[in-house]
């Protein structure tokens, strides 16, 4: 790669006037290549080549063509072979004059540019690249009038971009004075090698044979670097401005700082920084490993200076180290008969719930610890989980702390960010132990089902935090230092338990909220939610009554979820619009009756979920536990006529509800009468489970499928009011399943009062409530001969 730059050693005369060399010109030339921009003729500049193939083109040039070279620009070069590239036509005649060598294959050379040339012709191009070239001709005439004034423009520019830049500018300068403007040709040439440009431009003026053209082009070239150049400079200068600012203010706030301590008024910054520090510290007990940590960090804070970045980082370190509640604990309350008044008063029903949560705080208070105990709240929305964990703190008075990690995507916000990096913060735990000023409060970690992955693992990261072996020594990033977190309380809420890692699942006790049935939901109406709502709006309680069929219509028709977050949705829109009501009239007292609940919500969201009024053949109601609680789901399946048979299903189904088919099909086969064992080889069946945007999938459905098919092919319709679950195998065994509680619930809420389950699920009802099993009739099976017995 060979480099030159404009060198104050140009050949002058003696009157001081720039003077080109024009000896006798050969008229083939070895060519060498320039990459980075073209030379002009006119001045003398060293120039470095390296690479065999262009020392042996130099040396040959040197010993036997009187050291005369083309330099030429390459359009585009061959980093292999220098005499392959793309080379411009027009390029410059350069005589090296001395010969510098610079180490194994590379040299420099010093010569001078004499004269542009074009290609005529390639004559050679081994052992080194060789043109057969034309000269142009200078022109003798004095210039004319027009040429003059551009001369004049060239070599003002010129001085007004030398002043911006002061590179070079002595040696510049003296060239600028000693240029003669008799000859234009010669003036342009020494110019055009000293401003910059794209090397395109350049060489298009290297091109320009015509002086007026040329001088045209050169002037266009140095107004615009002219242009290029106040910008930078006024930049320059902003940027000038700006440091001498911050500079003087810096001084400005030293001399003051200084004179103040002379003066005894105030104390150094530093000192007053860690006075402030020590002074959060006050009541806390430190452990020897933070003790050492923090001691160290306050010495290197005061060895600091306050100016600096890192000044800052170890401050803010310091601050949330000795702004964590070390050593400090709330007194748990020891009275289990207050936390049940306190359940009792925040959520109707939930008996289950509620023993389970008062059995763990029970062990909590009689071993005054609650190592092992970490809780999972598993249940659809809008049953109470959050709530739940707020009860649980104000039963222990303890400080309540939740977050939510619900798309969590990053590792660092559960164990915090090392410090290293710009804006680091310790994570969501120190940050819960800050906030609430105490070293055991009760920290509900919300949405843990629907942790994402991306940066790190969210989910393995919180193995730690919720395993008692290992919480006692937590490590945060940012503290990097360990703190206990085994007086912590945790408490988890999920909607479901299948997204939940088997690991971390492992290391909680799951406690189930199933939902609630339409009584339930009216009773926390009237206790709970209409008083709120009430409050809330600016009615006093005996300003709007709702009566017992308005209530039951609401949860019935527009609110039959298995929480009540749509209910108490519902009852605000009603309540909003009684205010505007009052606000139009002189009406201050209303009753919500059924018709004014459908006059204000509109058309009913639900009507039932018994699509027939009568049973059918082929089609049968099933009962699934979903995210949102149990629930109701018909399984339909119809035949057509075809020489071939065939199956089909459609709903979309998951892989395990596909095989469950399959399994109930090949079961069924097998047992049809014998004036019925040729159905399924001359119809062609269609099985499809209704709502098919909904994704369905396990194996619960499977005597439901059967049972729809056998019906089918036999022509039964099975008893009216009825439903089931329940796995089948390919012998036709009835195997257990889950959601007992949540499949009755669901069942209770549309009104169906005969269920068929598994014999091995009999335990799993008898447990219920007998508020949910009233007036619900339930058979047990152990094949599918058993259901066959029940349902036709």
């Amino acid at each position: 790669m060979e480099e030159y730059a404009p060198n104050d050693t140009d050949e002058l005369t003696t009157d001081g006037a720039m003077q080109l060399i024009d000896p006798s010109l050969p008229q083939l030339l070895t060519i060498l290549p320039l990459s980075q921009r073209p030379i002009f003729p006119g001045t003398a500049l060293p120039m470095t080549f390296s690479g065999s193939d262009k020392l042996l083109a130099i040396r040959i040039a040197v010993e036997q063509h009187d050291g005369f070279i083309g330099a030429v620009l390459q359009r585009e070069a061959d980093s292999d072979d220098y005499r392959e590239s793309d080379y411009y036509e027009v390029g410059t005649v350069y005589q090296i004059l001395k010969v510098m060598p610079m180490g194994n294959d590379a040299l420099q050379v010093l010569g001078r540019t004499v004269r542009r040339f074009r290609l005529q012709r390639v004559v050679q191009t081994e052992p080194s690249l060789r043109w057969r070239v034309q000269y142009d001709v200078q022109p003798t005439a004095k210039p004319d009038p027009e040429l003059k004034a551009y001369m004049l423009a060239i070599s003002s520019d010129i001085k007004s971009l030398l002043a911006l830049n002061p590179l070079f500018q002595e040696q510049v300068n003296m060239v600028v004075t000693q240029l003669n403007y008799e000859k234009p040709g010669q003036t342009i040439d020494v110019i055009s090698n000293l401003v910059s440009s794209e090397k395109e431009k350049l060489q298009e003026l290297l091109e320009t044979w015509d002086i007026s053209e040329r001088a045209k082009k050169l002037l266009e070239i140095i107004k615009d670097e002219l242009q290029v150049a106040k910008i930078q400079s006024r930049i320059n200068k902003q940027i000038e401005e700006g440091v001498n600012a911050k500079q003087k203010e810096y001084f400005l706030r030293e001399q003051l700082s200084a004179i103040r301590r002379e003066l005894g008024e105030e104390q150094d910054e530093s000192d007053s920084i860690k006075e402030r520090i020590l002074g959060m510290l006050k009541g806390k007990e430190l452990p020897e490993q933070v003790r050492e940590v923090f001691d160290r960090e306050m010495n290197k804070l005061q060895s600091l200076n306050t100016q600096s970045p890192e000044f800052n980082v170890t401050r803010t370190y310091l601050e949330t180290l000795a702004g964590l509640p070390w050593g400090i604990f709330n007194q748990d309350t020891n009275d289990i008969a207050e936390a049940r008044r306190i359940l009792d008063e925040d959520h109707y029903g939930l008996v289950d719930v509620k023993d389970n949560i008062l059995e763990f705080l029970a062990t909590i208070i009689k071993r005054a610890s609650v190592a092992g105990s970490i809780i999972c709240l598993v249940g659809p929305p809008g049953v109470g989980k959050t709530s739940i964990g707020q009860s649980i703190a104000r039963a222990l008075g303890r400080k309540f702390y939740r977050f939510s990690v619900g798309g969590m995507r990053d590792e660092a916000e559960i164990k915090g960010h090392r410090r290293t990096y710009i804006g680091a913060l310790p994570g969501k735990l120190i940050q819960a132990l800050d906030r609430s000023k105490t070293s055991n409060p009760v920290i509900l970690i919300d949405e843990i089902d629907k942790l994402g992955s991306g940066q790190g693992d969210p989910a393995s990261a919180l193995l730690e935090v919720l395993d008692p072996e290992q919480n006692e020594t937590f490590v945060d990033h940012y503290l990097d230092v360990p703190f206990d977190l085994s007086n912590v309380l945790f408490l988890t809420t999920a909607n479901q338990l299948d997204t939940i890692p088997g690991p971390l699942l492992d290391r909680m006790e799951v406690i189930r909220l199933s939902g609630y049935i339409k009584e339930e939901k009216i009773k926390i109406a009237q206790q709970y939610l209409i008083p709120k709502q009430l409050k809330e709006h600016g009615f006093a309680a005996d300003e709007v009554t709702f009566t017992d069929g308005a209530l039951n219509f609401l949860v019935d028709r527009y609110a039959r979820e298995a929480g009540v977050r749509n209910l108490e949705k519902q009852l605000r829109k009603i309540i909003r619009k009684l205010v505007l009501k009052q606000a139009e009239s002189d009406q201050h007292t209303f009753e919500v009756t059924a018709e004014l609940v459908e006059e204000m919500l509109g058309r009913p969201r639900f009507t039932t979920e018994k699509l027939y009024d009568k049973p059918l053949p082929g089609v049968v109601l099933g009962l699934a536990y979903t995210s949102l609680g149990g629930a109701t789901l018909y399984i339909e399946a119809r035949g057509v006529p075809a020489e071939n048979g065939g199956f089909r299903l459609t709903g979309q189904l998951g892989d395990v509800m596909k095989e469950s088919a399959q399994i109930a099909l090949s079961y069924v086969r097998s047992i049809l009468p014998p004036d019925r064992a040729d159905y399924f080889d001359k119809h062609q069946v269609h099985l499809h489970v209704p709502a098919g945007a909904t994704p369905k999938d396990g194996p619960s459905a499977g005597i439901t499928m059967a049972l729809s098919l056998y019906t089918l092919a036999t022509d039964q319709a099975p008893i009216d009011n009825l439903a089931m679950t329940g796995e089948l195998t390919l012998t036709g065994r009835v195997l257990p399943i889950g959601g007992v509680k949540e499949k009755t619930i669901g069942a209770r809420r549309v009104g169906i009062t005969t269920l068929i389950f598994p014999e091995d699920n009999r335990q799993d009802f008898e447990d219920l409530d007998d508020y949910i099993k009233e007036g619900i009739t339930a058979h047990f099976a152990r094949t599918f001969n058993e259901v066959l017995a029940i349902a036709i």
